[in-house]
C-alpha cells in the first residue's frame, strides 16, 4: 500500500545512520516494529502484582535435571 508521508528528513537520516538500514523504507519499517513492541511490553506491566503465587511451589523441584 504506497503511502506518502511527510517524515522529518533529519530524524530519517540520522535512525538510516544509527540502524545501518540500507533504505528509507527498511528505516521506517524496522521503526514501526519498535514502537509496537514497547507498547506492547508497557502493556505487560499493569500484570504487575496480579498474580497470585503459590508460597509452597518448589520451584527448585521443578529444574531437575538428569
Amino acid at each position: 500500500m504506497p503511502t506518502n508521508l511527510a517524515i522529518d528528513d533529519v530524524l530519517l537520516g540520522e535512525a538510516l545512520k544509527l540502524g545501518h538500514f540500507k533504505s528509507k523504507k527498511e528505516t521506517v519499517n524496522s521503526a514501526l516494529k519498535e514502537f509496537i513492541q514497547k507498547r506492547k511490553q508497557k502493556e505487560i506491566l499493569s500484570f504487575f502484582g496480579t498474580i497470585d503465587y503459590d508460597p509452597k511451589f518448589n520451584y527448585k523441584k521443578s529444574r531437575n535435571r538428569k
